[in-house]
């Protein structure tokens, strides 16, 4: 039985795991894992099987509650709801009004991201190098072959959510990440901003569908290719920097449904040359600042997992 305490503690864990998901860097997988939760986070969502349709059927409340250990998801996700719903804001806001120094932020949270992911390798070999190059590969393929804006039609956004939920519960690669690179990021946020809620009940369809359909083989592939698994995802972390370079500029847009100039490709400029084509101020000194913030977050949450992991030891 949990005290009131441990329902508190996993509300905060809960707001940890959100505000991590919203920021393109840090998972809320890493999350979960560094506050020791991750091996329940799963073992909760593998939880949702035939037995638990069985006792929903038979409207055995308490026993499926029990079942999908409920007392712990609810504040959990609790936590998450709120802090998507309230960084959502702050973010979008600052999307419109500095995008340089934001984008830096996420820039320098992903680069040491990928490092400290790299970390958790414990044994390297030649295999495991090949699959830290495929990921720099895949990603960086991906962000040269995928335009800046993506079909806003519903079925690509159920996608995004199937395949954004599933770097959420990676330790490692967060599911705004996974958003960034199908380039609906933006859109999501705005969504949530706005409360859009024909979009965010797709969106949250695919995350439910998604969930359930690859946490199992999440489980599976961490578990038997661990080194190799997480090669990959830093390798991808690092491929995927080319599409969260702060400095670019349009170089085709399109007239969306409300009438608007949106980007469709973009191209990356060093900040000297961004000055010159744009006339725009490339803020340098303010983005080396947000990216050292960027890294020092995550440097700071290495930190709190040591002293979390001792502890526990002790």
């Amino acid at each position: 039985m949990k005290s009131f305490k441990d329902y508190a503690f996993l509300f905060l864990k809960g707001i940890g795991m959100g505000s991590a998901d919203v920021v393109p860097g840090v998972s809320g997988g890493t999350i979960a894992f560094i506050t020791g939760i991750y091996g329940e986070l799963l073992k909760s969502i593998n939880s949702f099987d035939k037995s638990a349709i069985r006792l929903l059927t038979q409207l055995k409340f308490k026993k499926l509650w029990s079942h999908v250990n409920g007392s712990f998801l609810l504040p959990l996700v609790s936590g998450i709801g709120l802090s998507v719903l309230t960084l959502a804001k702050i973010i979008s806001h600052l999307l419109e009004s500095q995008p340089i120094q934001l984008w830096s932020f996420f820039f320098g949270l992903i680069v040491i991201s990928s490092i400290s992911v790299a970390k958790e390798i414990s044994k390297w070999n030649i295999g495991v190098i090949i699959s830290g190059l495929i990921g720099i590969a895949l990603a960086y393929l991906i962000t040269i072959i995928t335009p800046a804006r993506t079909p806003d039609e519903l079925w690509f956004v159920f996608l995004s959510g199937a395949l954004a939920i599933c770097a959420m519960i990676l330790p490692g690669i967060s599911g705004s990440f996974i958003l960034l690179i199908l380039g609906k990021y933006t859109y999501v946020i705005s969504a949530v901003k706005n409360l859009d809620f024909g979009v965010i009940a797709v969106f949250g369809t695919g995350c439910i569908a998604g969930l359930f359909t690859f946490s199992r083989l999440i489980s599976w592939f961490l578990d038997k290719f661990q080194n190799y698994a997480i090669s990959l995802l830093a390798g991808f972390m690092v491929g995927s920097l080319n599409k969260i370079w702060p400095w670019k500029v349009a170089t085709l847009f399109e007239i969306n449904h409300k009438g608007e100039q949106i980007p469709v490709f973009e191209k990356n400029l060093l900040p000297t040359k961004y000055l010159s084509e744009t006339g725009n101020d490339p803020y340098i000194i303010q983005a080396i600042l947000f990216m050292s913030l960027g890294f020092m977050i995550v440097v700071i949450m290495e930190k709190v997992a040591l002293i979390i992991s001792s502890s526990n030891k002790k």
